[in-house]
């Protein structure tokens, strides 16, 4: 009986590594660059930061309005506060008086 004996090849040694390496690679990829991977949450925390600055932004904008509002409030009315918004309202002013026209992208109402 004849028996063959065959040499291991050189090639049989790297198969291993290269397909650990191709598997590592596929998952790290997928880990940095993923949909829940570090890029994806690099790039949440600046939508976060960003939200919370237009948060803030309007939250100081509701603050000025809630003072407006406040002058007009509770029969408590200032006279300089109800004539500027008369004047607003009603488009008049006396011929003694200079009118200023701010734009209303500069200045809430």
């Amino acid at each position: 009986m004849w028996t063959k004996q065959k040499r291991k090849s050189i090639r049989g040694y790297f198969i291993m590594p290269l397909l650990t390496a191709a598997f590592l690679s596929y998952f790290g990829y997928h880990a940095y660059h993923g949909e829940f991977g570090l890029y994806a949450r690099m790039q949440l925390e600046e939508q976060k930061a960003e939200l919370i600055r237009q948060l803030a932004d309007i939250e100081a904008e509701r603050k000025a309005l809630d003072a407006r509002v406040a002058l007009l409030r509770d029969g408590s009315i200032e006279k300089d506060m109800l004539d500027e918004q008369a004047r607003r309202a009603l488009n008049l002013s006396h011929t003694d008086e200079l009118t200023i026209i701010v734009p209303r992208g500069g200045r809430s109402n």
